[in-house]
């Protein structure tokens, strides 16, 4: 069950790093509220997995979702760049992720 509060933390994560940009430098009412709750709510659910899970395998797990997340959200949603190079680099975050989740 942890594994699984964590992914929520990550995809949380991933919410408050592109509701930042939606926030235009917390300007913006509505944005800034849903982005405050989702870093609160995702801290929160990192914290509760950690009871179970190393403390090093969860922060590096729950920062690669939402980097991984974030770059992909960010091409998607914000015309970012998807040279080859990012999307290679973006690959080996997620071989280190699923390399912790197995050695765990």
């Amino acid at each position: 069950m942890s594994w699984v509060i964590l992914v929520f933390a990550g995809l949380l994560e991933i919410g408050w790093a592109i509701g930042l940009k939606y926030t235009a430098g917390f300007t913006r009412l509505w944005p800034t509220v849903g982005t405050v709750a989702a870093m609160v709510l995702s801290i929160a659910l990192l914290g509760v997995a950690m009871k179970d899970l190393p403390v090093g395998t969860a922060y590096a797990v729950w920062t690669g979702i939402g980097a991984v997340g974030t770059v992909i959200l960010g091409i998607v949603l914000l015309g970012d760049s998807a040279s080859v190079a990012r999307l290679t680099c973006v690959g080996l975050i997620l071989a280190g992720i699923i390399g912790l989740k197995v050695t765990a």
